[in-house]
């Protein structure tokens, strides 16, 4: 014959353990923690650019106008571009910034080209 105590036992009744259910829940905490600041860390360093238009120079440079809104008191790198009406790159530049107080700042960069170019841009920004 079955006892009370086996059937509470058997069908989580009884007593319970709650040592495994604290460790689960810390360890639960834990990695939503470090997924969160992962992901506060890597928006917190994003470069938000803004082309603000570009102009054919000559046969040999573009010019590019454009914002970014970066991170205060970083310095800040960009890779300005010129391409052609394939979208072949036809002439690039790297620029730096210093870090500076605002937010955002404008700029017009002069990019060296060695073929006729249709659209000048800025590929990518980062803060180093």
């Amino acid at each position: 014959m079955t006892t009370p105590a086996q059937l509470d036992e058997r069908y989580g009744r009884g007593p319970r353990r709650r040592l495994p259910m604290v460790l689960t829940i810390a360890a639960a905490a834990i990695v939503v923690g470090v997924f969160g600041w992962w992901t506060w860390q890597g928006s917190a360093d994003t470069v938000d650019v803004t082309g603000t238009g570009f102009r054919l120079v000559d046969d040999h440079s573009v010019t590019v106008n454009f914002q970014i809104t970066a991170p205060t008191n970083r310095p800040v790198h960009c890779i300005v571009e010129a391409q052609d009406e394939e979208f072949g790159i036809v002439g690039w530049r790297l620029v730096s910034y210093p870090a500076s107080e605002k937010h955002s700042r404008a700029f017009t960069e002069h990019v060296p080209i060695v073929s006729a170019a249709t659209t000048g841009l800025v590929n990518s920004c980062w803060v180093s």
